[in-house]
């Protein structure tokens, strides 16, 4: 059967970011999808590095203003959307001024991993999933891209599951060559466990590094997609032994395809 309302989550997003293969897929993608008669929210940060002028981006006042818990503290949501005329397809952008008015993404001036990061994806997750309700939009499926998209497959599973506008949801996760090196928040486990998250559920998040994060947002997933030719060899093993369906990398102009055809296998 095939699958008519899609949910896409990325960490980067063409023209809004430098060109990559995540960020280039998330530009085509949607396009694709969109033309296929399928109706289709796109999400990603407000990086502060992105020219809001430039890209027309603006508030959506009645989406914003929530505020969103982490570690006990109110985190205030913007959404501010922008459009790509050409082809008329919308982009939402989570934003917040503690987490995102840097003018860097992950890395700052000197390439220090930022110590929030843990926080930021966070927020971000619950940030989406809480707009998608606000829009009373139930997605079929939901397609998340990168590390900093990897805690919704959590959020969805194990906060949302009985949630009407997620209980049917479907998760694919793509897996891009995009390591960081070292941890994010010690406490990131404890901070997640706060919104209502049983301790196994996040038995992986004990020590919070790049393969630990991404292998719980596998387990929380129905199906993996291989985003660049090589990614972590550990995770493409975990992947494997996991034996969900599996999308492999490939070249060919045909991929965007490939996807859309995988999602309706699920």
């Amino acid at each position: 059967m095939e699958k008519n309302k899609i949910l896409l989550i990325s960490q980067e997003i063409s023209p809004y970011l430098p060109e990559n293969e995540m960020s280039s897929l998330m530009r085509n993608l949607p396009q694709y999808l969109q033309e296929k008669g399928k109706e289709i929210r796109t999400f990603m940060p407000r990086y502060g590095v992105i020219n809001e002028r430039r890209h027309h981006l603006h508030e959506v006042i009645r989406l914003s203003g929530m505020n969103i818990i982490i570690n006990d503290t109110d985190h205030q949501l913007i959404i501010k959307v922008a459009s790509l005329q050409q082809v008329r397809l919308q982009v939402y952008f989570i934003d917040n001024e503690e987490y995102f008015h840097r003018k860097n993404t992950t890395f700052d001036n000197e390439g220090n991993f930022f110590e929030d990061n843990g926080e930021r994806i966070l927020f971000f997750a619950r940030g989406v999933l809480e707009t998608t309700k606000k829009l009373r939009w139930a997605p079929e499926i939901v397609h998340c891209h990168g590390w900093f998209a990897a805690l919704a497959p959590v959020l969805i599973k194990k906060l949302m599951h009985d949630d009407p506008f997620f209980a049917n949801s479907k998760i694919v996760f793509s897996i891009y060559n995009n390591n960081y090196e070292g941890e994010l928040d010690k406490k990131l486990k404890q901070k997640i466990k706060m919104m209502g998250i049983g301790e196994k559920d996040l038995k992986k998040l004990e020590v919070p590094t790049f393969e630990n994060v991404m292998k719980t947002a596998i387990n929380m997933s129905d199906a993996i997609i291989k985003g660049s030719s090589e990614i972590n060899e550990e995770l493409e093993e975990y992947v494997h032994k996991s034996k969900k369906p599996f999308l492999d990398y490939s070249e060919n102009p045909n991929h965007i395809e490939d996807i859309f055809k995988f999602y309706n296998t699920l």
